[in-house]
Parts: C-alpha cells; sequence; structure tokens
C-alpha cells in the first residue's frame, strides 16, 4: 500500500533518509522505531506528500505520493499545527473542509472520551491536551493509512492507555497504521511488525510474533541488538 523505492532525502549536506526500500502493507499496526535523528518523521512526511524526496520514490498503491493520495493519507506531525484563534470545535470545522471523509461526529465522540470540551481554545491547551486534541482530529477520518509521528508524546500513563486503545479499535483489514516513537516500550503492547531506522538507513523490518518464536527476542531486546548505547 505504501511503499518507498530506494528514498533518499538531503537537507543540504545532510542526508536524513539514506536509500530506503521499504513496503508497509494494510491490516498491520507498524512501529517505526530509532533514536531522535534516525530519519524516522522525515520518511513519514514524505509518505504523506508533505516533502519531496531528493531520490528516489514514495508510492500510494503502486502511484507516486501526491495530491490524490493525501485523500487517503492521514497524517498527524510532532509539531502543533493548529491557529491560534482556534477552539477544539473550530480544529474539527477546519478538518470536514479539507478531508471528505472528516466525520464529526466520529471526531465529537473522541473529544468526549478525552474529556475535551469543544469551546476550549487551543491556544490554552496543555501539551497533554494537545496530543489528545492531534489524535482525535486525525482518527476521525476514514482514511486507508494512518501516520501518526510521536503520538505518545508528553502525556501522562492513563492518557497513553485511553490512546493506544483508540489506535487499536481503529486498525482495521484494509487500513495500514504506522506510528514512529522512541518509547519503545509503549510500542511493544500495540504493533505487530517493526521498522528499525538508524542514521537514516533501514536497519532492519521485523514480524514481532515471528521475531518471539524464532529468536526469543521482543522488539526491545531487537532495539537494543541494533543501537546498542545509542538507543539508550
Amino acid at each position: 500500500m505504501l511503499e518507498s523505492k530506494s528514498i533518499t532525502k538531503k537537507f543540504g549536506s545532510k542526508i536524513a533518509v539514506n536509500n530506503v526500500s521499504m513496503r508497509l502493507e494494510p491490516g498491520h499496526i507498524y512501529a517505526m522505531l530509532g533514536p531522535n535523528g534516525s530519519g524516522k518523521t522525515t520518511w513519514m512526511k514524505m509518505g504523506a506528500g508533505l516533502i519531496k524526496p531528493t531520490d528516489g520514490q514514495m508510492l500510494f498503491n503502486g502511484q507516486p505520493v501526491g495530491i490524490e493520495s493525501r485523500k487517503s493519507i492521514a497524517y498527524m506531525s510532532t509539531e502543533p499545527y493548529f491557529y491560534a484563534w482556534m477552539k477544539v470545535k473550530d480544529v474539527g470545522r477546519y478538518y470536514a473542509d479539507f478531508f471528505q471523509d472528516f466525520s464529526y461526529d466520529a471526531y465529537a465522540s473522541l473529544l468526549k472520551r478525552m474529556d475535551l470540551a469543544e469551546d476550549l481554545k487551543t491556544s490554552a491547551l496543555s501539551s497533554g491536551m494537545m496530543a489528545k486534541l492531534k489524535i482525535a482530529v486525525t482518527l476521525s477520518r476514514d482514511a486507508k493509512v494512518f501516520m501518526l509521528d510521536e503520538p505518545f508524546n508528553g502525556i501522562d500513563l492513563l492518557t497513553r492507555d485511553e490512546i493506544r486503545a483508540c489506535i487499536l479499535e481503529n486498525a482495521q483489514p484494509d487500513k495500514l497504521m504506522l506510528l514512529s516513537s522512541h518509547l519503545v516500550e509503549e510500542m511493544e503492547a500495540i504493533a505487530d511488525r517493526a521498522v528499525f531506522l538508524k542514521n537514516g538507513s533501514l536497519a532492519d523490518e521485523a514480524d514481532l510474533e515471528n521475531l518471539r518464536e524464532t529468536r526469543g527476542l521482543s522488539m526491545a531486546d531487537r532495539y537494543r541488538e541494533i543501537y546498542g548505547q545509542e538507543g539508550a
């Protein structure tokens, strides 16, 4: 469904993603893992069509990622991306104007579940509340691909549990879920496949059940093997 072919992204002399080829399929929850600066966010932004690769191709259903693919790909960035004047309800209206697959009813339900009032101003939200808002508005789309960049950052344990439950409920056989994080333990409980990036390159891809059965390793064990002191 979402595939990168020998994809490279440079920012000046810095290589953020280096010749990465991989294919992600629907029906799975992927954990994209690696320390900060390993290329996770850059790969996801290319997958979302927000930045263009320097070399190689990013494909969605065999076609180059672009304006059309954005209709089917929901991307949640790490940065806040709402206007300061917006209230929580305005964020939903904003998304409804841009995405035909957005459901305000689903959004209102998730807001209630996340204990977020619609009249709150986004500029007054704490980092944890902002994280919940970004999750709610992203998961209210009926997209084919969901890419969530660091969805568990800056939030408390109980909110992480709620977000994890929402992600699992949205996982469907025809949908692809990709979550990037450096919080390996959080990913262990939710993902069935893992992609490990190191210094912009693909270090490994793993089916987590197969990894446990054939090598007796957890995702955290494999993370430690790949990164050593770098991932500590």
